[in-house]
């Protein structure tokens, strides 16, 4: 008696016998297919190319904000230099005007 009958005679009368089947080709044991395993020179190349594109993202990250610190201190020093050139266009007018009021008088 197949085994797939000794399972099933005590549900015999209450649900229908299921049969299995199943190929040999299934069954036997094949080997794997080896799997490549990842060689020096490709594991290289991607650690190589992995640093790179993470050493310069770091150094956009650095330059950028450099750039923006730099920027901020040379707009800084602009209004400086302006207010002062200002100022020092207030007082020569200034002085002129009481050079012209000096030289009036004599």
């Amino acid at each position: 008696m197949p085994i797939g009958t000794k399972i099933f005679l005590p549900l015999r009368g209450r649900v229908g016998i299921r049969s299995f089947s199943s190929s040999g080709a299934r069954w036997e044991s094949t080997a794997l297919p080896a799997s490549k395993p990842v060689g020096a020179f490709r594991g290289g190349v991607f650690g190589f190319l992995t640093g790179s594109v993470a050493a310069g993202a770091l150094v956009y990250y650095y330059i950028l904000t450099e750039y923006r610190l730099a920027n901020e201190t040379l707009s800084e020093d602009i209004a400086a230099l302006q207010k002062a050139t200002m100022k020092l266009q207030t007082y020569i007018t200034e002085l002129e005007s009481r050079v012209d009021t000096l030289h009036k008088k004599k």
